[in-house]
């Protein structure tokens, strides 16, 4: 153990199973440890750095904004706030923006706002049920560990907030069996992550908007790790052409800083949060929003979007040909530059450790889902030096 890890091993409480390597800086879509040592970083901080590190034009804007205003109380507006909302509103054809400091934090506001909304139009609180999906994961936090369908990171700490079920992932049925008068919203990830990498069906998206018209209840995508560009889109459920009452999106969002957003439709913005229901000290803050409002700047410039369209066919292609190489490798599942790589027969994490080791950065979801979800600026040069490791690493 080298003497930064020591350091951090004596002052940082354990949450995490850290990997042994201590990152120093980043160029492109590459990082270097303070041994100097290179590695392809296809894990982009889970799925936060979609302009890898020092993309030409985004540190200029933040040393740009240090240098007029960092923080200031959201009593009063300012520039970047509104320049981000406006862009932010625009990409997603929703109606407001509220930002906040993560994704976890985003899924707070949303839960609060489909309950401002359900309490408005009955006037009382007994419409206050939310559906969330089994094996989803929604942040850390006491409400959105609440609505995280997955057992193990809710029990440690229940009793959580009440009137939660949880429903199958793609199977509307499951849905409908739980909707009653109580029902206020409808929550899902549009692509899971944590779960396992698994997309929505076109049928299930569409069913749930079908159900939640029929019955005046809010549905709520969360696009947080699955938004911002990564499967071609802006947002996912852009590309299955499925609306949603709000929006949470965060990770990808400012590329580096530490910035979430719930994102309203007409509906639930009028009839929801008014003055005094929600706030925060430090989101939307000057300084993370000149990061959005940049980060919007290069999509549209640079024509991201358009280059992750251009790039999906070929990432597939290649992560195909392992599954028909290996034996180990089950099935590829994923959307866009989300993709998740089914392992059999042998630990998931014993591929995480030993692509570290040969200089790649991959990650796992769930038991047995190794995860790839890079920057978006990729070329297909570094696909093929991806595919190149993995492949020595399921050899192995």
């Amino acid at each position: 153990m080298n003497e930064q890890m020591q350091a951090s091993e004596e002052s940082i409480l354990h949450t995490y199973n850290r990997f042994p390597v201590v990152f120093e800086r980043g160029e492109g879509c590459y990082l270097y440890d303070t041994e100097g040592l290179k590695y392809l970083d296809f894990a982009a901080g889970i799925a936060v750095n979609a302009l890898g590190y020092h993309y030409p034009g985004y540190d200029e804007a933040l040393k740009a904004q240090v240098d007029k205003l960092t923080h200031i109380s959201n009593l009063y507006y300012n520039v970047p706030m509104t320049e981000a909302g406006e862009k932010l509103v625009r990409a997603s054809g929703m109606s407001k923006a509220f930002f906040t400091n993560s994704g976890t934090e985003a899924i707070e506001g949303a839960l609060k706002a489909a309950r401002k909304y359900a309490y408005t139009k009955n006037g009382n609180a007994d419409c206050h049920e939310i559906i969330a999906m089994n094996h989803s994961f929604h942040g850390r936090s006491m409400g959105a560990l609440s609505v995280t369908g997955t057992a193990h990171y809710r029990e440690p700490f229940e009793p959580l907030i009440g009137g939660v079920k949880f429903a199958d992932f793609n199977d509307l049925d499951s849905v409908k069996a739980l909707v009653n008068e109580k029902t206020c919203a409808i929550l899902t990830e549009v692509v899971q992550g944590e779960g396992g990498i698994y997309p929505a069906d076109p049928e299930f998206l569409k069913g749930l908007r079908e159900l939640c018209d029929e019955k005046d209840i809010l549905l709520i995508f969360d696009e947080i790790q699955c938004g911002m560009g990564r499967t071609g889109e802006y947002f996912a459920w852009q590309g299955y052409g499925v609306k949603p009452d709000i929006m949470t999106c965060a990770k990808a969002l400012g590329s580096g800083v530490p910035v979430g957003a719930f994102v309203l439709g007409e509906k639930a913005a009028a009839m929801s949060l008014t003055p005094g229901d929600h706030g925060t000290t430090y989101g939307g803050n000057p300084f993370v929003c000149a990061a959005v409002s940049k980060v919007f700047d290069i999509f549209e410039q640079d024509h991201i979007l358009e280059h992750v369209r251009e790039l999906i066919p070929y990432l597939e292609q290649k992560l195909d040909e392992l599954v028909e190489k290996y034996d180990c490798v089950a099935e590829r599942r994923g959307k866009g530059f989300m993709q998740g790589l089914v392992i059999t027969g042998r630990p998931v994490g014993e591929i995480v450790t030993k692509a570290l080791e040969e200089g790649l950065l991959v990650i796992s979801a769930g038991k047995d889902v190794l995860r790839m979800v890079p920057p978006l600026v990729i070329k297909k040069e570094q696909i093929d030096e991806m595919i190149d490791i993995l492949g020595d690493c399921l050899e192995a």
